[in-house]
């Protein structure tokens, strides 16, 4: 129905920058938020940035200053500009949509992506 690919992962220095790229296809017909999450093994994984429809992005306090999310409506894209980035971002990043499909009857759902991997070396 929906799917999410991520790309943009990689290797990188401590203080350099990436950006991710989420784009999400599918039988979308209403979106009401698109994030990104991040996990290291052993623990749950963690919000990284949500930007809701209505405009409003939240972040992580540990990415406040360094990490940007934005996204292209029309294309339906989500992108995370990660700048300063430090050895403990190291995690698979996720991007997940909130959104109706097939059916405008069928309730929101969360769809998730596959995951691309982020490390940071010191």
């Amino acid at each position: 129905q929906v799917q999410l690919v991520e790309s943009g992962g990689g290797l990188v220095q401590a203080g350099g920058s990436l950006k991710l790229a989420c784009v999400a296809s599918g039988s979308i017909l209403g979106v009401a938020a698109m994030g990104w999450y991040r996990q290291v093994p052993g623990a749950q994984r963690e919000l990284v940035a949500t930007m809701t429809s209505s405009g409003t992005t939240n972040y992580a306090d540990s990415v406040k200053g360094r990490f940007t999310a934005s996204r292209d409506y029309a294309k339906n894209t989500a992108y995370l500009q990660m700048n300063s980035l430090k050895p403990e971002d190291t995690a698979v990043y996720y991007c997940k949509i909130t959104c109706r499909a097939v059916d405008w009857a069928l309730p929101l759902r969360d769809y998730w992506g596959q995951g691309t991997q982020v490390t940071v070396s010191s």
